[in-house]
């Protein structure tokens, strides 16, 4: 005779089991080939210091919606098991409407943040290197020891944007970056902090106009001893890289 178990049984089982519920860590399936880049980049800066990573300036894009639907999905796994393949749900990157803004930030302060109206093409990422990233490295790191770090997308990569950094390579370093590395982007954190404080707002946006402005309000006061702790955190990302094999991340 089949017998049918009730949920709440089931919860109870796998509690005494040791299993808890938990929302699964979200992240990028990695291919073969970017875990050897990632697991390259990691050892070719595993003896940098907190001091060397100050001297790196962060940058990324990113989209805000205006309605949110963040598909939660729940697993049940025990406590040491946060990481374990089995209990992660890999994403991949994804459009949709809202505001799309492009941001840096470095130890020292935080950078800019640019609204960008349509679809980053080569040009428009020209535009902004010329006038905004150019004028941030040079003011601070007036020493030409400065870092500029950017991710892999096709208009970071494209040959205007090359040729202009080539151009000026004597005022500041473009930072080699592996690709599907976003758990070593510290600003990637930054988003997660606007993201959230949109959600707590009292009263929510209800058009893009407002929504940008309730984004551009919370990056500038986003506190200095956040960005300075994402940053202090690089040494235990590349130490968790190296640990990973060039895999995924707490981070």
């Amino acid at each position: 005779m089949q017998q049918s178990i009730c949920e709440a049984t089931t919860r109870t089982t796998l509690r005494r089991m040791g299993y808890n519920s938990r929302r699964p860590h979200r992240v990028p399936l990695i291919s073969t080939t970017n875990r050897k880049k990632r697991l390259q980049f990691a050892r070719a800066h595993q003896n940098w210091t907190v001091e060397d990573w100050n001297n790196v300036a962060w940058s990324d894009e990113s989209r805000f919606l205006l309605r949110h639907s963040d598909g939660r999905v729940r697993i049940w796994r025990k406590q040491n098991e946060n990481m374990d393949p089995s209990c992660l749900v890999t994403t991949v990157q994804a459009g949709g409407g809202g505001v799309m803004v492009w941001g840096m930030f470095s130890w020292h302060t935080l950078g800019p943040l640019v609204p960008i109206g349509h679809r980053l093409n080569a040009t428009a990422y020209l535009s902004i290197v010329s006038d905004h990233v150019h004028p941030f490295m040079t003011t601070m790191y007036p020493s030409s020891d400065g870092y500029f770090q950017q991710d892999n997308a096709p208009c970071h990569k494209a040959r205007i944007i090359s040729n202009w950094f080539l151009e000026h390579d004597n005022e500041f370093t473009v930072l080699k970056w592996p690709p599907q590395s976003p758990d070593l982007n510290p600003i990637e954190h930054l988003w997660d902090v606007v993201q959230r404080e949109l959600r707590a707002l009292d009263v929510h946006p209800t058009n893009l106009h407002q929504l940008l402005d309730a984004i551009l309000s919370i990056w500038g006061n986003i506190y200095k001893e956040c960005f300075q702790h994402l940053v202090e955190s690089m040494p235990r990302r590349i130490k968790a890289v190296l640990k990973a094999k060039g895999g995924q991340t707490q981070y």
